[in-house]
C-alpha cells in the first residue's frame, strides 16, 4: 500500500493537536527544528499526532511510529522500531546502550532537516510499512543476560540484597546487568555492584538517583 502525504501547506488544521500545540509554545531549545520536523510528519495521512512523555508523537492506527524530542546538543527524531529499518544512509543510532529498539535521527538546523527531507520521508515510509506488516523488535529477556560472578557472589552473601534485585523490573535488571558486566577487571565489577546496592534497595535504576 502505497504511503500517502500532503504538503505542509495542505495540512489540514484539525489534524494538529492542542496538546502538542501547547508543547510548541513552551519549547525554548530547537524550535524551529522541531516545527520543521513536525510539519513533515503531519504531512503523512497515516499519522495521528499525540502528545507521549511530553513530546510530540505520531502514531499509525494505535501504534506509536516516531517521536520529536529536544536534547541540549540537538533535535532527534526517534523511530520507536528503528532497529528494523534498514538505514541505508546510516543515519540512525541508539539513544543509550541498553536501547534495544529505537534509533535517533539527529538534527542541528533546519536547513539540514530539508537538506535530508528526502531521506527523512524515506525512513518514515518504511517506519510505516513495518507496522502495517505488523513487525516485531525481538527484545533480550532478562535470563539472556549472564549475571557476573561478582554479583552472584554477592547474592550469596547478603540475601536481602538478591530479594531487592529481584524485585526490580525486568528493565532495571537487565540494565544494572549490562552495567555490572562491562569493566574487565573483577575489582570494578564489585565496585560498581557496591556503590549500586543502595539503590537496587531503593528500586531505583542504576542511573536513576
Amino acid at each position: 500500500m502505497r504511503t500517502v502525504h500532503v504538503t505542509a501547506e495542505d495540512r489540514p488544521l484539525s489534524r494538529t493537536n492542542p496538546k502538542v500545540d501547547a508543547l510548541f509554545e513552551q519549547a525554548t531549545t530547537w524550535r524551529p527544528e522541531m516545527e520543521r520536523l513536525r510539519a513533515i510528519a503531519l504531512s503523512y495521512e497515516e499519522f495521528t499526532e499525540e502528545r507521549k512523555w511530553w513530546q510530540p508523537c505520531y502514531a499509525f492506527e494505535g501504534a506509536n511510529v516516531v517521536i520529536i524530542g529536544a536534547f541540549k546538543e540537538y533535535c532527534a527524531l526517534g523511530f520507536f522500531k528503528g532497529v528494523l529499518l534498514k538505514d541505508l544512509e546510516g543515519i540512525l543510532v541508539a539513544p543509550g546502550t541498553h536501547s534495544q529498539a529505537t534509533r535517533f535521527a539527529k538534527f542541528t538546523s533546519v536547513a539540514e532537516i530539508d537538506r535530508m527531507e528526502p531521506v527523512i520521508r524515506a525512513y518514515l515510509d518504511e517506519a510505516i510499512e513495518v507496522e502495517r506488516a505488523g513487525l516485531k523488535v525481538q527484545l533480550k529477556k532478562t535470563e539472556d543476560y549472564a549475571v557476573p560472578e561478582e554479583l552472584e557472589q554477592k547474592f550469596a552473601e547478603v540475601a536481602e540484597f538478591k530479594a531487592a534485585f529481584e524485585a526490580l523490573t525486568a528493565g532495571r535488571q537487565r540494565g544494572y546487568l549490562y552495567h555490572f558486566a562491562q569493566p574487565k577487571q573483577s575489582k570494578t565489577r564489585t565496585s560498581r555492584i557496591e556503590k549500586a546496592m543502595d539503590r537496587i534497595y531503593d528500586g531505583k535504576g542504576f542511573n536513576e538517583r
